[in-house]
C-alpha cells in the first residue's frame, strides 16, 4: 500500500481518480510481492492473487455503497430532503447530462442520468465517521482498535524497510569463500561483519540506521504535517521511475537468456505469507473516501474501480514474474536484488552504479516521506479511540507527549526486534489488514443498509454494490476468518 492520498478541495475527472487510486494501492507491498511469489510458486501465487483481487474489489464496492448511505444520513440529520447540484464534470466522454435536470429529485430516484440523488457523494465521509454513524460503541471500539493495529504494523514495516535498505547499501563485507557460500545457499546474517576490519556487525549497523531514522523521522509525529501535492508528485515520479526501471532491467535480462530463476509451480507452505502480502498490497479501503468523493462525474464508478484493479493485478503479475524468473534468490525487498550478487554467475543486471544505488535506496526516498503522515494519522486515531466526549478531553502532557510517543515508539521497538520486512508485511496484512479490507467493509454496508432502510424504507442508493445480496457479506466474513486461521496455524506449525 502507498501512503499518499490526495488533498481535498477541487474535484477532478474520472481518469485522474483512476490514477490516484492506482498510486494509492501500488506501494510498499509491491516490493515484497516477487519474494512471496517465489515462496508459494508461480502458478499457485497467480491463482491466489487473482482471488484476493476479486474479493478486495468486492469489499471496495461495499465501502463505496456505504459512502452513499452516509451522505444520505448526513442530509437526513440536517433536515435536507434534497442534495445540492454536483459540480459539472471536467470531462465527460460517455454521456451528456442536461444541467437543468441536475436538481432536486426525490430520495426514491436511484438514477444519476436525470439528476442527483440523496445518496450522491458530495461530502467526504471517512471510515471513522461512517463507523460513528452505523456502529454501536463496541463496534466503534473494535473499528479503531483494528485501524490502530494496522497503522502500527504499517509504521513497523516502514521503520524496518528504510534501515534495511541503508544497511545493505553501506555494508561492504562479503563472505570469504564466495563459491562455497553460493553452493550451500549461505546468506549474510546479522552477526556477520558490516565492513572488513571493523567490529560492527550487520545487525548493529541496521540498528544504527534505525536509530538515525527514529531521530530524523520520529519528531514529525509531534506536529501537524500534511503532504503537499508537490511532495506527492515527487514520490509518485520516484515510484514509477523505480518500478519501470526494475521491470525493464528484468525483461532485458530474460531476453538475453540470463535468467537465473527456476520457481516451483506450487508450494503450499508459502500460502500464508503470500496471503498477508497480497492483502497489504491491495489495501485502499481506509483512504477510499478521500479519493472517490472528489471525482466530479461518478457514473460508471464501479467499472472504473474494476479497471483499476485489473491494471494493478497486471502490474503485480508483471513485476513478480519478471523477478522470479530473473533471480535465483529474491530479497524481502525486491529493489535489493539489483545490487551486484557474487552468487550470480551471469552479468550484473546493470553495471550503472547510479541505477543500482537508486533502486536500492528507493524505499528510503519514498517511505521516509510517507512515515510522518501515517504516524500522525495513528496519533489522531489513538486520540479518537480514547475520546470520552469531554470538551477538554486530555491534559496538555497527554495530548502533546503521551499520544505521539504512544504512536511512534511501538513500531520502532518492533523494528528493533526484527528486520524481516516480508514477515512484517505478511502479519500486518493477514490480521489487521484483513479486518480493514474484509470485515469492516462488510459490517459497514450491512449496518448502513439496515439503518437507512428503517429511516427511509424506499430510498434507493445509486452506488449500491453489484454484490448486493446478503450472502456476499457472509462470504467476506468467512473468507477473512478462513484466511486468518490458515495463517495462524502456519505460524504455530512453523514457529515463525
Amino acid at each position: 500500500m502507498a501512503g499518499g492520498i490526495t488533498e481535498t478541495g477541487a474535484g477532478y475527472s474520472r481518469l485522474v481518480g483512476l490514477i490516484y487510486i492506482f498510486n494509492l494501492i501500488v506501494g510498499t507491498g509491491a516490493l515484497t510481492m516477487p519474494s512471496a511469489f517465489a515462496s508459494a510458486g508461480w502458478l499457485l501465487s497467480l491463482v491466489i492473487v487473482v482471488a484476493l483481487a476479486l474479493v478486495s474489489n468486492m469489499t471496495v464496492s461495499f465501502v463505496t455503497e456505504t459512502m452513499g448511505w452516509a451522505n444520505a444520513k448526513l442530509r437526513q440529520d440536517e433536515g435536507q430532503s434534497h442534495v445540492p447540484p454536483v459540480n459539472k464534470p471536467e470531462i465527460d466522454y460517455i454521456d451528456d447530462v442536461d444541467e437543468s435536470s441536475a436538481l432536486l429529485p426525490d430520495c426514491e430516484n436511484g438514477s444519476l442520468d436525470h439528476g442527483t440523488n440523496a445518496c450522491e457523494m458530495t461530502e467526504r465521509t471517512e471510515l471513522g465517521q461512517m463507523a460513528n454513524m452505523f456502529f454501536n460503541k463496541w463496534g466503534l471500539l473494535a473499528f479503531y482498535l483494528c485501524m490502530a493495529l494496522y497503522l502500527y504494523g504499517d509504521l513497523a514495516i516502514y521503520a524496518a524497510a528504510v534501515p534495511v535498505s541503508l544497511r545493505d547499501v553501506i555494508c561492504t563485507y562479503k563472505l570469504p569463500n564466495a563459491t562455497e557460500a553460493c553452493n550451500n545457499s549461505l546468506k549474510l546474517t546479522d552477526s556477520d561483519t558490516c565492513w572488513d576490519g571493523r567490529d560492527i556487525s550487520r545487525g548493529q549497523a541496521y540498528r544504527i540506521c534505525l536509530a538515525i531514522f527514529f531521530v530524523t523521522g520520529g519528531p514529525f509525529v509531534f506536529f501537524n504535517v500534511q503532504k503537499t501535492k508537490y511532495l506527492q508528485l515527487f514520490t509518485t515520479l520516484m515510484r514509477w521511475l523505480a518500478f519501470g526501471t526494475m521491470v525493464v532491467l528484468a525483461v532485458i535480462r530474460l531476453s538475453k537468456g540470463q535468467g537465473q530463476g527456476h520457481p516451483k509451480a506450487a508450494d503450499f507452505s508459502g500460502i500464508p505469507n503470500l496471503f498477508g502480502v497480497c492483502v497489504y498490497s491491495f489495501m485502499c479501503h481506509h483512504s477510499l473516501p478521500s479519493l472517490v468523493t472528489p471525482i466530479n462525474n461518478k457514473k460508471g464508478l464501479f467499472r472504473l474501480i474494476g479497471i483499476d484493479f485489473l491494471l494493478i493485478l497486471g502490474f503485480y503479475a508483471l513485476i513478480s514474474f519478471t523477478g522470479i524468473f530473473s533471480f535465483n534468490k529474491l530479497n524481502d525487498l525486491y529493489t535489493l536484488n539489483f545490487l551486484p550478487d557474487p552468487c550470480d554467475s551471469s552479468e550484473p543486471v546493470t553495471n550503472v552504479q547510479v541505477i543500482q544505488y537508486f533502486l536500492a535506496l528507493f524505499p528510503v526516498f519514498t517511505l521516509s516521506t510517507n512515515f510522518p503522515i501515517i504516524s500522525i494519522t495513528l496519533r489522531n486515531n489513538l486520540k479518537t479511540m480514547f475520546y470520552k466526549g469531554d470538551a477538554n478531553p486530555y491534559p496538555w502532557v497527554v495530548d502533546r507527549i503521551v499520544f505521539p510517543l504512544g504512536a511512534i515508539i511501538p513500531p520502532f521497538i518492533i523494528a528493533f526486534c526484527t528486520s524481516q520486512v516480508e514477515f512484517l508485511v505478511g502479519v500486518t496484512g493477514s490480521y489487521a489488514g484483513a479486518g480493514i479490507q474484509y470485515v469492516i467493509p462488510a459490517a459497514l454496508v450491512y449496518f448502513a443498509r439496515k439503518k437507512m432502510k428503517s429511516i427511509v424504507p424506499n430510498m434507493k442508493n445509486p452506488y449500491t454494490s453489484p454484490f448486493k445480496h446478503g450472502a456476499w457479506i457472509w462470504f467476506a466474513y468467512i473468507w477473512a476468518t478462513v484466511c486468518m486461521v490458515i495463517v495462524t496455524v502456519n505460524h504455530i506449525i512453523t514457529g515463525k
